[in-house]
């Protein structure tokens, strides 16, 4: 007679993690696909059923992409208060002849982001690193009554000491200076207490934006960001664009290693639509602070010194929609000869992918810039990913050269209408970072804007498919796993 013994404790633990297991697989797929792009869901449903336990970790840290209610509800009160004001504001004459298409894109954008179209702006691209710089701090050092200040990144070093001069003296003669810095972006960095220690001797009103600081009871999805740069000066003259305020290494040890420099590119703007880009920055401070500035930023702008029609689009996760990535397809569907689109980080959505390759297919001629060499990894590889299917399509790569990362974001279209901005056109500027975009009509600018891309074109080289396939093995598998990861939203 044999005898058998079964341990009951090791078979019900068994079933009680085959029961865990089964659950959190069929709770996936109830919860994750819920509002959330089909690729996004997906990557999140892989990642769950391949590791399980770091998957599920993942999605409770950053698996939703939204900004709290409480911020939600701040830009929706914005959004409509500014709908209010901006109906009984001087917003120029706007430029004759506006094609169907653009008269509807401005009312997407209206729709979308509650900023107006306005007219007789005035816009000077300034691709020059150190020269932005030195604008910035020679408009600071005329202002009378405020100077609103908003970077992604803000350091105080040797590149950056004239615009910081600049914010001092404006505070020592009674200018109201008032500063916003993303949180988690620069809390790494190596100039971070400096900086901070910096303002606070200026005596200037500062704040942190999108704070991760849960003991304070400060606290949302860790990695959305607030990617914007905005200088705005007593409501006469605007600066955004893709620049940071930092030497052009970041003062990262491995960026100085590699010998790395940023290239990038601000506009600044006088007209009605600085009111638009202050509007922007008000709602930011709104947000961070609770504080609702009217005293000294009334939102109106004296005419500025052309007839350029702009319309300023902010993005990001406090707005329901993805506005710039709406606001890209629509120029890329307008388009009919010529689209250019400048991006560093290029890392497009289906919807996207299809725009441009329905554009190639349509017969325009569609280039896109992009760097060399990457400074993000992950991003650098999911990004190669891409170039197959649009050199397949006719899309022409141009590859800024190393050591340098160019960082510029803009789109030109034919030859009368250009984006430029903060947005790269990639899944975490459309998704998870706060951005700026501003549309622009007028040749002249357009014409601005050819001279600086045929200024990284001379200093690109072309990629071509026969080089592309030639790359080894190991690129191609990081390549594809990175374009995995980069759908985790």
């Amino acid at each position: 007679m044999i005898n058998i013994t079964v341990d009951w404790t090791f078979t019900w633990w068994v079933v009680l993690v085959l029961a865990f297991d089964i659950s959190v697989r069929v709770l996936s797929i109830i919860v994750i696909p819920r509002n959330r792009r089909p690729t996004a869901a997906m990557a999140w449903l892989l990642a769950i059923y391949f590791i399980p336990v770091l998957g599920i970790f993942l999605f409770l840290l950053i698996g939703n992409p939204r900004l709290p209610r409480k911020r939600r509800k701040q830009q929706e009160a914005i959004n409509d208060a500014l709908r209010s004001v901006s109906d009984n504001l001087e917003l120029g004459t706007l430029r004759p002849g506006a094609p169907a298409w653009f008269t509807k894109l401005v009312d997407l954008n209206r729709n979308l982001g509650a900023l107006p179209l306005s007219g007789d702006n005035g816009a000077r691209i300034i691709s020059d690193y150190e020269g932005s710089l030195a604008a910035m701090a020679e408009e600071i050092d005329a202002a009378t009554t405020y100077v609103h200040v908003e970077f992604y990144i803000l350091q105080a070093d040797a590149t950056t000491e004239g615009f910081f001069d600049a914010l001092e003296r404006a505070a020592a003669r009674g200018v109201h200076v008032r500063v916003l810095m993303d949180h988690w972006a620069n809390r790494w960095k190596p100039l971070y207490r400096p900086t901070i220690a910096r303002l606070e001797a200026m005596g200037v009103e500062w704040h942190l934006m999108l704070p991760v600081q849960p003991l304070r009871g400060r606290y949302q999805r860790p990695d959305l960001r607030n990617h914007r740069k905005i200088v705005v000066v007593d409501g006469r003259v605007a600066f955004l664009g893709s620049q940071n305020v930092t030497d052009r290494s970041y003062n990262l040890p491995r960026n100085i290693k590699r010998g790395l420099q940023w290239v990038d590119m601000m506009t600044r703007v006088d007209g009605p639509v600085v009111a638009s880009v202050n509007a922007v920055f008000l709602s930011d401070w709104y947000g961070e602070t609770g504080e609702m500035l009217t005293a000294d930023n009334e939102l109106t702008s004296p005419l500025g010194s052309g007839d350029l029609d702009c319309q300023v689009v902010p993005s990001g996760p406090g707005f329901e929609y993805e506005n710039n990535l709406k606001l890209f397809m629509s120029l890329i569907f307008a388009a009919r000869r010529k689209i250019v689109m400048v991006s560093p980080y290029f890392v497009p959505d289906e919807s996207l992918l299809l725009a441009i390759q329905t554009a190639c297919h349509s017969g325009v001629e569609v280039e896109l810039f992009v760097s060399e060499v990457g400074d993000q990894a992950m991003v650098y590889h999911a990004q190669r990913s891409y170039y197959e299917a649009l050199l397949n399509t006719g899309v022409k790569i141009w590859m800024y050269k190393r050591p340098y990362i160019l960082h510029s974001k803009s789109m030109s279209i034919d030859d009368e209408v250009a984006v430029v901005g903060s947005s790269n056109m990639d899944m975490r500027s459309f998704g998870l970072n706060l951005e700026v975009t501003m549309l622009v009509r007028g040749e002249e600018f357009v014409e601005q804007l050819r001279r600086v891309e045929d200024q990284y074109r001379s200093v690109s080289r072309q990629l071509t498919m026969e080089e592309w396939e030639k790359r080894p093995l190991r690129s191609i598998v990081l390549d594809n796993l990175a374009r995995l990861t980069s759908a985790l939203q």
